[in-house]
Order: C-alpha cells, then structure tokens, then sequence
C-alpha cells in the first residue's frame, strides 16, 4: 500500500510541476494571464 500510494504521489508531482511549467510558458510566450 505504501508504494503504491508513494507512486500515486510521484505522479501527481510530475503533472503539477508540469502545469506550472505551461502556465509560465504561456504568460511569456503567449502573454497569456490567469484572472481570478
């Protein structure tokens, strides 16, 4: 149970490292920006 839930955790990381990334790709390339 505990590997599974460390692999659970990996993955959830990678795709919010991921997300950060584009978000900041988009605002300098795109000069996009999030309004909430």
């Amino acid at each position: 149970m505990i590997a599974r839930d460390n692999v659970i955790h990996a993955k959830s990381y990678a795709f919010a490292i991921r997300i950060v990334n584009a978000y900041k790709f988009l605002a300098d390339s795109q000069k996009e920006f999030i309004l909430s």
